[in-house]
């Protein structure tokens, strides 16, 4: 997926509230064809469960968060 369509998406997301911090660097993201679990290791590296990012290292529901987290510190 292009980077700007990866970062629209993942901006969709977050306007539409579906990115839910869990604690601890643990988030759920609603994704369209279901929900993932972004995770935050020791390093600081994100991970999710989705195939995407299992296929290519990148998806939506990271970017998302990396948003969302942005977002936060701003405020």
């Amino acid at each position: 997926m292009p980077v700007d369509k990866l970062y629209e998406k993942a901006k969709k997301l977050v306007e539409s509230r579906r990115v839910e911090s869990l604690g601890l660097g643990v988030y759920n993201v609603v994704g369209d064809h279901g929900t993932y679990t972004v995770a935050e290791d020791a390093s600081g590296k994100l991970s999710c469960n989705c195939v995407g990012f299992l296929r290519k290292g990148q998806c939506s529901h990271i970017a998302a968060v990396i948003i969302l987290t942005k977002m936060k510190k701003k405020t």
